[in-house]
């Protein structure tokens, strides 16, 4: 059971070495770099990961350019700041893999200060509230660490190309009557500042493209993997 491994990046240079070290042996990590100053480009090829440029800026279209280079039958989505650990990766696959699940979830849990603010956890709550109310799962978190069946996932068309790619996938999958799980994964102090919860601006940006996303009216297509 191998997978590749989705690593949206910009400027982490200093996760980098880390991260690569623990993705799973025979797994491909995918760098999507999304315009990086740092060098993490050059690192993450000299560290062996598969590098993908993507000069338009935005989570959604750093991880959409990674589903699409992708090859293998189980994709994977990890950030790539040293905040979660893809050694636990495996274990969303599994679950994949033998039919637990269509789409496994990381569920975030913090294991030191700071990992996660308060006003970043609060404001997850409550999204976690409206999608319950929008698609009736009932999740805790919308990690970024999932799994999933790469030819499925294409199949959802996701569309949002900025903050609200990683909530379309979870409603889309809904939509389209897959099984939707999460399991805890610890939640580290991330490497670096983020580029959402660090600033007000990335948070009110990720907050209105959630919104939008929410908003849209029920997905036609896709079907269960």
């Amino acid at each position: 059971m191998t997978a590749d491994v989705v690593l949206p990046c910009l400027d982490e240079a200093e996760a980098l070495p880390w991260v690569l070290s623990r993705i799973p042996a025979g797994w491909r990590p995918i760098v999507v770099d999304n315009g990086s100053t740092d060098g993490s480009a050059a690192l993450a090829a000299d560290l062996g990961a598969t590098v993908v440029r993507e000069p338009r800026r935005g989570f959604g279209a750093a991880c959409q350019a990674g589903l699409l280079a992708a090859e293998a039958e189980f994709v994977c989505f990890c950030d790539c700041d040293a905040s979660l650990d893809p050694a636990l990766l495996p274990g969303l696959v599994r679950s994949v893999a033998d039919g637990s699940a269509d789409l496994v979830l990381g569920r975030r849990r913090p294991t030191g200060r700071g990992a996660w603010p308060a006003h970043a956890r609060a404001g997850n709550l409550a999204l976690s509230r409206l999608l319950k109310r929008r698609t009736g799962l009932r999740l805790r978190d919308l990690g970024p660490m999932r799994a999933t069946r790469r030819e499925a996932l294409l199949g959802l068309d996701l569309s949002d190309r900025r903050s609200g790619y990683p909530l379309q996938m979870v409603v889309r999958a809904a939509d389209a009557g897959w099984s939707v799980c999460e399991v805890d994964v610890p939640y580290l102090p991330r490497a670096g500042r983020s580029k959402v919860t660090g600033t007000w601006k990335g948070t009110w940006q990720a907050v209105t493209d959630m919104r939008r996303v929410l908003d849209e009216p029920v997905a036609v297509g896709g079907g269960r993997p």
